[in-house]
């Protein structure tokens, strides 16, 4: 099986003292589509913005590629 083009692994996070997110895992291989369904409140956004690092995240990895996404987006901005 190939890398995910996104793992997310156990991930926590929500706004200040508030968990929103509590250990949320999923994979996206390379030609996969994936959906997020749940109803109102119950965290769609909120892990979307953890992905892209609008979201304060307390544990967990994100992984574009292999890499953590941290590390991508270090290199974009030239840390």
């Amino acid at each position: 099986m190939s890398i995910p083009l996104l793992e997310i692994e156990c991930l926590s996070g929500g706004y200040g003292a508030t968990t929103i997110l509590r250990g949320v895992s999923l994979a996206v291989h390379p030609g996969e589509i994936v959906t997020l369904l749940g109803a109102n409140g119950a965290g769609k956004t909120s892990l979307l913005n953890a992905v892209l690092g609008l979201l304060h995240v307390t544990g967990g990895t994100v992984r574009f590629r292999g890499e953590p996404l941290m590390n991508v987006v270090d290199k974009q901005l030239g840390y």
